[in-house]
């Protein structure tokens, strides 16, 4: 299983249709301050479930729509794409390339979809069962983490590693 690539539209800084593509192997975003490194990390996090909008930087889920600016009207719906690819046949869906999609709308609706399925949280978090990657999981790490990885004491750093490869 491998991120091929991220898409979202009105997700917090990203208010027109944006796709970060991923190449195998580890991935490290990189740029000046106030880009959006961070909110590509937190748009991972979210599709596949966060729901703690203090986790996202924010202080209700809400905020992870595209609020405006001088410039540009607020939108009312954030929705971002995570497309998986599955050739090895680790996510229990017999398709070699897998797309997830959360969309929030102002009003507190929201939606999951897999494969353009309407789908609940419950399924986005079941399709990623024993297999290291998940919302909890250790493979999006925003900066802090790294920060807190790179000071612990060695017992908890050999945790860390020994909970990220299952």
């Amino acid at each position: 299983m491998q991120l091929k690539s991220l898409t979202m539209t009105g997700f917090k800084s990203f208010a027109d249709k944006t796709s970060v593509v991923f190449q195998p192997g580890i991935t490290a975003v990189v740029g000046p301050n106030g880009c959006g490194k961070s909110n590509i990390s937190d748009g991972i996090r979210w599709v596949l479930g966060e729901q703690s909008a203090k986790h996202l930087r924010g202080d209700k889920m809400e905020d992870v729509i595209f609020n405006g600016t001088e410039t540009r009207k607020a939108l009312n719906v954030a929705e971002v794409t995570l497309t998986l690819a599955n050739e090895t046949g680790l996510l229990p869906i017999d398709m070699p390339e897998i797309q997830i999609k959360r969309r929030l709308y102002r009003s507190g609706e929201s939606e999951y979809l897999i494969n353009s399925t309407p789908v609940k949280l419950k399924d986005v978090r079941e399709l990623f069962w024993d297999t290291g990657v998940g919302k909890a999981a250790y493979s999006v790490m925003e900066q802090g983490k790294i920060d807190q990885v790179l000071s612990s004491k060695p017992d908890e750093r050999r945790y860390l590693f020994e909970e990220a490869a299952g």
